[in-house]
């Protein structure tokens, strides 16, 4: 990529809004320099079959306000203060954002950005292998707590977590990973220079320091519902999984699934206590199909990775002192009561066995210190199944 052909992406930045699906439609034929001069123009530039020709009034006005000759002050300012324009074809990009150019449509938003601003370490590598854990701004401590969890397990195992820096399980996640030094990324709605919310200046420094924030908004620029619901699809695209933890019926963070699932992301979910509002839509994305539970960062990490490369089945449960009896013994055993106890025959008729076997093998096990007998009423004299293997 050029020079100039990351300035005309900026310039084009400057005059639409991310996510504008018509955009992609005119960047298959046209280069982001043609759209501009088209715009500054005011001419009709064939593109794709929404537009017929026409360009939107928007950003014809924003063009003839001359807002867009400002790109290259607003670069070289941007770059004084540690802030990076990193476009497609450049060393920095990312290629996962060009699989937004192939996904459907999520809420009429499409495409891959023209370019995003970014505020700390060097992007690409930062997200080659990375998962976006999001959910509810309103988060139970529960939530907050997995997330924290589901944060630090990943970043442990050398994965970056990329989430939005909101409050709840955004800043959980961040924080999470953050406690085991290890990387994150924060995606913004608003430029990557503005503290928001205000109460996270502290974290998102921190967020910069132990990897990067991220944003297609120019700096100073304030978030608005639309740009919350066109970065979501930057989450996504940057990830190679989706985790949600806790999020209402209409969710952000559903969002954020719908576009991981639109570009072939993997989608996960966490499950709540039922009766938890904080977790009905991750519930029905759940029933659905729409995600398989992860319950654990092993767990996603078994989700993301080539088949059979990770393995998340909890270990065997260690070995009691009744897995190492015989069969005939364990039967016997675990018929066995409590208190006054039970003769030979009674146990024998609840088996559906011979009275000899049973006899046979009660003086194995009374011999173990397993049963007691009294007045020929045999009872249970220890637990073997909460007692430690005899090897």
């Amino acid at each position: 990529m050029s020079a100039r052909d990351g300035l005309d992406r900026l310039r084009l930045s400057m005059l639409v809004e991310p996510g504008d699906a018509r955009v992609a439609e005119l960047l298959r034929t046209h280069t982001a320099g043609r759209v501009v001069e088209a715009c500054v123009a005011g001419t009709p530039l064939r593109g794709g079959s929404s537009l017929g020709g026409g360009l939107p009034d928007p950003w014809l006005t924003r063009a003839r306000s001359g807002v867009a000759d400002d790109a290259a002050d607003l670069l070289a300012a941007a770059r004084e203060r540690g802030l990076r324009w990193v476009c497609p074809g450049g060393a920095e990009w990312p290629t996962a954002l060009d699989d937004l150019d192939l996904g459907h449509p999520v809420n009429g938003s499409r495409g891959a950005p023209l370019g995003v601003w970014v505020r700390g370490a060097r992007l690409d590598a930062l997200v080659a292998r990375a998962v976006a854990v999001v959910g509810a701004r309103d988060a139970t401590t529960y939530g907050q707590e997995v997330a924290g969890d589901l944060g630090a397990d990943l970043a442990e195992a050398g994965t970056c977590v990329v989430s939005g820096a909101a409050f709840g399980i955004d800043a959980a996640a961040h924080r999470g990973a953050m406690s085991m030094r290890g990387r994150t990324v924060a995606v913004l709605a608003c430029g990557v220079d503005v503290d928001y919310p205000r109460a996270h200046a502290g974290m998102l420094a921190l967020v910069a320091g132990a990897g990067a924030v991220v944003s297609e908004q120019l700096p100073g620029q304030g978030p608005t519902k639309a740009r919350f619901l066109s970065r979501n699809r930057l989450i996504a695209a940057l990830s190679a999984g989706t985790v949600v933890v806790e999020a209402a019926r209409r969710s952000g963070a559903l969002n954020t699934l719908g576009w991981a699932a639109s570009i072939g992301r993997v989608t996960m979910g966490v499950p709540g206590p039922v009766t938890s509002r904080a977790s009905v839509g991750v519930h029905q994305a759940l029933r659905d199909g729409q995600a398989v539970v992860v319950t654990n960062g092993r767990e996603v990490l078994e989700a993301i990775s080539p088949f059979g490369t990770v393995d998340a089945t909890p270990a065997a449960a260690p070995d009691t002192a009744l897995d190492t009896l015989p069969a005939a013994a364990r039967l016997v055993l675990e018929a066995v009561p409590t208190g006054d106890g039970a003769d030979v025959g009674a146990l024998a008729r609840h088996l559906g066995v011979d009275a000899d076997d049973v006899a046979v093998v009660l003086d194995d096990l009374l011999a173990r210190g397993w049963v007691a007998v009294l007045d020929g009423r045999w009872s249970l004299a220890r637990r073997a199944d909460l007692s430690p293997p005899v090897r």
